[in-house]
């Protein structure tokens, strides 16, 4: 008679995958205690230690504890196929779709997303998983991801990439900046400003680029691969940054103001769209989530983010002016 769930198993996947009982129950959206219980559960039933546990440094798998990592995933996932295989007869979508979302855009654009696919789809559940363009790849490959939201940065041939709307830079500054107040700014007068850069990859290159673009070279000062010590640094003063997210709160989480500034001139855009394995057929699932996005996401509304002043801009500045 076997005494243990399926529940228990994914919230060992989930210690496993994150090394830490607090981070896997932020991903499980489920209490530390309860994923504690289920470890210890397993432990228990199978007579083996699964972690060995490492003072302010988390977990690490033991060898019994990586062998059954290997089974307790293939169960999970087996599982996964027979909820998928009934569904296509009751056509009622229910399991879990693990969304990759590029690391700047995860905590503005995913939440709300996939809390109105949910609603739309009760027996379903959404795994976020948080990398940057590599890692989001690399996971779609490897199955670890089934979808993921991001951008169109060195999309190989391998990954199917379906844009959804573009999103042009702008530029970042604090509330003492001399360039806060203006309606838009251009490259040319930035580039001998002490400049903040969001230190991921190919996100760097994408930035810099924008520059070699114009024959200019910034003068980087600071640098991170958080986009929100990026935020704050610039709040605080230490300079300006370059983005292409547009968080509906002008504020950094220091609470300090944050002015968003136009750039002139024809930059080229990064484009959200939506990243899946090429070879892999979407199953009803990923196709529905694939559909949903198509619907939340467009030129005129993205979810968590503030619209695109650009477009009116324009348009005001064509109308004829009354006299």
């Amino acid at each position: 008679m076997t005494r243990f769930t399926l529940r228990q198993l994914s919230y060992f996947i989930a210690v496993a995958e994150c090394g830490s009982i607090v981070l896997a129950s932020r991903r499980a959206s489920i209490s530390e205690s309860a994923i504690s219980t289920a470890v210890a559960q397993l432990e228990q039933e199978f007579d083996v230690q699964l972690f060995l546990r490492h003072h302010a440094q988390g977990l690490t798998l033991t060898p019994a504890g990586r062998a059954m990592l290997r089974e307790a995933k293939a169960l999970v996932q087996q599982a996964q196929g027979m909820y998928a295989a009934a569904s296509e007869f009751n056509h009622q979508l229910r399991g879990q779709l693990v969304v990759g979302c590029f690391v700047t855009l995860a905590p503005i654009v995913l939440p709300e997303l996939a809390q109105g696919f949910m609603q739309a789809y009760p027996a379903t559940q959404i795994l976020p998983r948080e990398d940057h363009q590599p890692g989001l790849l690399e996971g779609l490959r490897r199955a670890e991801i089934d979808i993921a939201i991001t951008y169109d940065l060195q999309i190989s041939e391998d990954i199917a990439f379906e844009p959804l709307v573009a999103l042009p830079p702008h530029a970042l500054f604090g509330d003492d900046h001399p360039l806060a107040g203006k309606p838009v700014v251009r490259l040319k007068e930035l580039a001998e400003l002490p400049m903040v850069l969001l230190d991921l990859p190919l996100s760097r290159e994408y930035f810099m680029g924008l520059f070699q673009q114009e024959r200019l070279e910034p003068t980087v000062a600071w640098r991170s691969q958080n986009h929100d010590v990026v935020r704050a640094l610039v709040a605080n003063g230490y300079g300006y940054a370059l983005a292409n997210v547009r968080p509906r709160a002008d504020i950094a989480l220091d609470g300090r103001r944050i002015h968003r500034v136009r750039l002139s001139g024809d930059l080229q855009p990064m484009r959200l769209g939506i990243a899946t394995l090429r070879q892999l057929k979407p199953n009803r699932l990923v196709a529905a989530f694939l559909q949903h996005c198509q619907a939340a996401i467009s030129r005129d509304a993205i979810p968590g983010m503030s619209p695109d002043e650009a477009p009116r801009a324009r348009k005001a500045a064509a109308r004829p002016r009354a006299r």
